[in-house]
């Protein structure tokens, strides 16, 4: 199955012969297999280097989500009494370029990790406010160690087994419809209605219903070339489409001087402001690693509390990481018979160490990004493009200045093509049979419909076991169909179940 979704992406990435031939006996070859992946040296560069600038912005954002948040004690992360973003964005890309390197080495894979988005929110506005930052912090600390038990029991990986093969392609599906909104998100495209509240529509085009602004044409000029450059077959077309749709929006913003974007400037730039730093380098501060503390939350929130916090941390984290890699896995025609990519339990083992090494950096759970789709779109298949990544996360610990040069309007066109592309694979499941195809419904509308990859994965499991047993077909049910149902019911009930055990 993964083949066959992966055959019009390779037609559309020719081989260079002249670089397998030169790769095929070395070293770095037989270590990653680029040649038995049908790949070549310069495309897992390549894929790597996108991957980087499509992920970027976590940088800059995460240290916006969890900076300017106070804990219980009225504390700022690293328990300062001012925001410290510079040791945020520092220890940001530590653990991203760590963990990431980590995948490409211990499990072969080209998929990248940083801070998980949604967590990290979760954690500021939800978490940090019934403890202080560094209970906070243990908690996501426990939240891995338990999910890394869960793998080494092997656990995590039979729920994976257990999930239909259609099942993981509504998965992909849904994430490719997912990451298309986030890259219209971030460029402006999409936007929350300011007055939601009194009107039945939640979001609309632009500012005021329609496009407005510099920034918005600039992201549009970055679909249109990536776009052209794709279907030409153009070798390197995203990493060209960024680094030539930067390179205008310099330009734009040298002459019109827009600004960040924001409530009062809402035709301004989504992150970043494309303008050439004063200086290229500058020196890291890491003020928030070891800033946690295991068991403090137990004290400060409560043993229930805590371990509902934990649990809800632990069944975002454990499902996520299950869609992405499985996405990541069919866009690169890795996958087996089954639906599984090589190497899954070494997959999900970095990718459980990650969640608790954001939390020993201070810096919220790291976990496994589906912005990997667009290395992996411009050819990556090996986990060489995972060290390429996570090699440029640790440079950009010194080189955060010239980091930010890359607006979001340069990067996420990237998104919105990756999006087309593993939209592709809805053709692998079967209409036809209502078993499947209302849980894979589900699972592929809720994803951006309520931006959660959890989500959409919690309602399409739910929705298969419900049906199966409703139609008498009980036997059919794997037993850990059963256990994952009845937690996700746990999960979506979670807030009624908090008040009544608390």
């Amino acid at each position: 199955m993964g083949a066959r979704v992966a055959e019009p992406l390779a037609r559309c990435l020719p081989v260079d012969t002249n670089t397998r031939a030169s790769t095929q006996t070395s070293p770095l070859d037989g270590f990653f297999k680029i040649t038995e992946r049908g790949s070549t040296l310069e495309r897992e560069i390549r894929g790597g280097v996108v991957t980087f600038f499509t992920m970027a912005y976590i940088i800059v954002l995460n240290p916006l989500i969890l900076g300017y948040a106070k804990d219980a004690d009225g504390k700022f992360l690293g328990g300062a009494a001012a925001p410290n973003l510079t040791a945020i964005a520092a220890g940001t890309a530590l653990v991203a370029g760590v963990m990431t390197i980590l995948m490409g080495l211990v499990a072969n894979y080209p998929l990248a990790l940083a801070t998980g988005l949604g967590l990290n929110a979760f954690l500021a506005f939800a978490v940090a406010s019934q403890m202080s930052w560094a209970d906070a912090m243990g908690l996501i600390v426990l939240e891995g160690l338990v999910i890394l038990v869960l793998v080494l029991t092997g656990f995590r990986t039979a729920v994976f087994h257990a999930v239909p093969a259609q099942l993981k392609v509504a998965i992909s599906v849904g994430i490719g419809l997912f990451i298309a909104l986030i890259g219209f998100v971030d460029a402006g495209w999409v936007r929350r209605i300011p007055d939601a509240a009194q009107t039945t529509v939640p979001v609309q085009l632009g500012p005021s219903g329609s496009l407005a602004g510099w920034p918005a044409l600039v992201f549009a000029f970055g679909l249109v070339v990536v776009v052209a450059l794709w279907v030409r077959k153009v070798r390197g077309a995203i990493l060209i489409s960024i680094i030539v749709t930067t390179v205008v929006a310099i330009v734009v913003e040298s002459i019109g001087n827009f600004g960040p974007g924001g409530a009062k400037n809402p035709t301004g730039w989504s992150l970043n402001v494309p303008d050439w730093p004063h200086k290229i380098v500058d020196t890291p501060k890491f003020d928030t690693v070891f800033h946690f503390s295991l068991f403090g939350s137990f004290q400060s929130a409560g043993v229930v509390t805590a371990l509902l916090l934990v649990f809800t941390l632990m069944l975002a984290d454990f499902f996520d990481t299950m869609g992405t890699m499985t996405a990541i896995g069919a866009e690169a025609g890795l996958l087996d018979e089954e639906g599984i990519p090589p190497n899954a339990e070494r997959i999900l083992v970095v990718d459980s160490i990650a969640a608790a090494a954001g939390g020993v950096a201070g810096v919220s759970s790291n976990t496994s990004y589906i912005e990997s789709a667009s290395g992996v779109g411009e050819g990556a298949r090996t986990g060489l493009a995972s060290v390429v990544t996570g090699v440029l996360f640790l440079l950009s610990m010194v080189l955060a200045p010239l980091v930010k040069i890359i607006p979001s309007e340069a990067a996420v066109p990237a998104l919105v093509l990756v999006g087309f592309l593993m939209m592709q694979q809805v053709k692998g499941i079967d209409w036809d049979d209502l078993e499947i195809a209302i849980p894979a419904f589900l699972t592929i509308v809720l994803m951006p419909f309520t931006y959660s990859i959890t989500v959409g994965i919690g309602a399409g499991f739910v929705a298969y076991v419900v049906i199966k047993l409703v139609r008498g077909k009980v036997a059919e049910i794997h037993g850990l169909m059963w256990v994952v149902a009845a937690l996700f019911v746990l999960y979506f009930a979670i807030h009624p179940v908090t008040d009544w055990l608390t």
